[in-house]
């Protein structure tokens, strides 16, 4: 599985930042492409990993695994108004893929 597993070795939304390709500036920013919820139960992780790999290898997941300046990682949160996990995953992409992206898969 290419999606990093263990969120708190980074951090998570890194500020907008400039990068040079091909001589000309490209922006890249931090982007959600993905995000679904689990049931409350004692080990979500588990069962999130069913869905994440099935994204991983949706077309969409593929196309952003390919065009992802670093490799996309996931992040959890708890949402205690209906006792379930919302699972995201979050992707760092140059503000043309994310356009694209935004067009094509959303």
């Amino acid at each position: 599985m290419a999606i990093t597993a263990a969120p708190t070795e980074r951090s998570h939304w890194k500020p907008r930042e400039f990068r040079v390709v091909n001589e000309q500036p490209v922006a890249v920013s931090d982007l959600v492409v993905h995000s679904f919820t689990v049931a409350e139960l004692e080990d979500s992780v588990i069962y999130a990993a069913g869905y994440l790999l099935d994204w991983e290898y949706s077309e969409a997941g593929a196309w952003v695994m390919a065009h992802a300046v670093e490799t996309p990682w996931w992040c959890r949160q708890l949402d205690v108004s209906s006792y379930s996990h919302q699972f995201s995953i979050i992707a760092r992409l140059s503000e043309s893929d994310q356009t694209f992206f935004k067009l094509k898969y959303t």
